[in-house]
């Protein structure tokens, strides 16, 4: 990171400013590595953890919609705490409630309660709204310039949790024979435990406390009637609850459309495969096209922080929207192992695009004493989506259609009207005339 400082009249251009806005980026980038690892790994379990708990295979992503929901409710409030408390406070509030949530569904697991299971997975959602943060953290002390960049550079600390959360969960998941996926979070309790000191380094100063006659700034509905907030707010809900609907069914949809038949192990994969039922393989590959979908989220990171300096925010949004489109277009030619590799490709670089893109929009567009109401509010709404579409994705997958082809081309569909939403708001957003 070798950026030049901002004009002058950026308050956060002076070269301390920048060391301490780098240093603080690089800190973020390894947390986002080491503890953003935990969420690959639960995603890709957790709705196999559930068709294998409950009763009813309609509810099977139920955990996952519960990560989101937790993760949902605990934003404003998360937002407020370090607004009150700081950045620092804030983060290891979050994983020490990731290391909580991996301890109850690991307690699920061993007494096979799905309603324990479900609770656990509820706490989690405290430690994936904080990590959510991470990347408004970032652009605490970055300066203008620097902004977009630091913003980039922290999601793309993902790539290592791209890496290693898949694998990990792969090679735990059977560690514990008779109780499966009981390694995976004990594995996740001890991430988040070392995790959570790397925040005891970071150097955010804490909001100043506003005096009695300093400006409150604008009222929440005030900032959603602001077209730029409530279009970057558009995009980053349907950028990232697409990704999370798709996401959520790609496991299920590997190992359905294996084990029923659909589609075949090629030769380019087999090598790498352990021997064992045909579930076992087909669940050990889904871990693979995971980790596929991860990289793509996050290696797009060391360069769209430059693309959108060079070409704009709403330029790339508009991007990423169009590459989410191609990813439920090439969902839908087949089940092939290589149609879901390519599919959820395309699905992490198009999250990434419209991602960043509206995270960058919204980040320029309050003032710093709306930070946390602006943030809180936004997350809210980003993850009340994601909310829906977790839980829309195992009714879709498993109880829209007669097979897991079926299901799998319901829920690819199901993005269609949502990316027209989406494209719609940012269309109007460029043409209205300006004020």
């Amino acid at each position: 990171m070798t950026e030049t400082v901002s004009p002058v009249n950026d308050p956060q251009s002076t070269p301390e400013n920048h060391r301490r806005a780098k240093r603080n980026v690089w800190i973020l980038v390894l947390a986002q590595a080491l503890l953003g690892s935990q969420m690959p790994m639960i995603f890709t379990i957790g709705g196999l953890a559930g068709q294998m708990l409950t009763t009813n295979l309609c509810f099977a992503t139920l955990p996952i919609s519960m990560i989101v929901l937790g993760s949902m409710l605990a934003a404003t409030p998360l937002s407020w705490f370090m607004q009150a408390y700081g950045r620092r406070a804030g983060f290891i509030l979050g994983a020490s409630a990731g290391a909580t949530g991996a301890a109850v569904c690991a307690y699920g697991l061993y007494h096979a309660s799905f309603s324990i299971y479900l609770v656990g997975s509820l706490i989690t959602g405290i430690y994936m709204s904080a990590q959510g943060f991470y990347r408004f953290a970032a652009a605490d002390t970055a300066s203008d310039a620097f902004r977009p960049k630091a913003i980039s550079y922290v999601m793309a600390g993902g790539l290592l949790a791209a890496i290693i959360g898949p694998q990990l969960g792969n090679y735990s998941s059977m560690a514990f024979g008779a109780i499966p996926f009981m390694g995976t979070y004990l594995t996740v309790m001890t991430i988040n435990i070392v995790g959570s000191l790397l925040f005891l380094f970071l150097d955010i100063p804490k909001p100043p406390v506003p005096h009695v006659d300093a400006p409150r700034g604008r009222s929440r509905m005030e900032l959603l009637k602001t077209p730029v907030v409530a279009v970057a707010i558009i995009s980053a809900m349907v950028s990232y609850a697409l990704m999370n609907l798709v996401m959520t069914s790609t496991p299920l949809a590997v190992v359905g459309c294996g084990v029923g038949g659909e589609t075949e192990i090629p030769g380019w994969i087999s090598g790498v495969v352990p021997e064992g039922s045909m579930r076992d393989r087909f669940q050990f590959i889904a871990g693979y096209v995971v980790t596929a979908h991860v990289l793509a989220m996050y290696v797009p990171s060391f360069f769209t922080g430059h693309l959108i300096a060079r070409f704009g925010a709403e330029k790339i949004v508009a991007l990423g929207l169009l590459i989410l489109a191609g990813a439920g277009a090439v969902a839908l030619m087949g089940v092939n192992l290589e149609h879901f590799f390519v599919a959820l490709i395309l699905l992490g670089v198009g999250w990434n695009f419209g991602f960043i893109g509206a995270t960058t929009m919204l980040a320029g567009s309050h003032e710093p004493h709306e930070r946390g109401r602006v943030q809180g509010m936004n997350d809210l709404i980003v993850f009340g989506g994601v909310f829906v579409a977790s839980l829309a994705s195992g009714g879709l997958m498993n109880c829209s259609g007669t097979s897991a082809q079926a299901g799998w081309v319901s829920v690819n569909l199901a993005m269609a009207p949502f990316l027209m939403l989406a494209g719609g708001a940012l269309i109007w957003l460029v043409l209205r005339p300006q004020d």
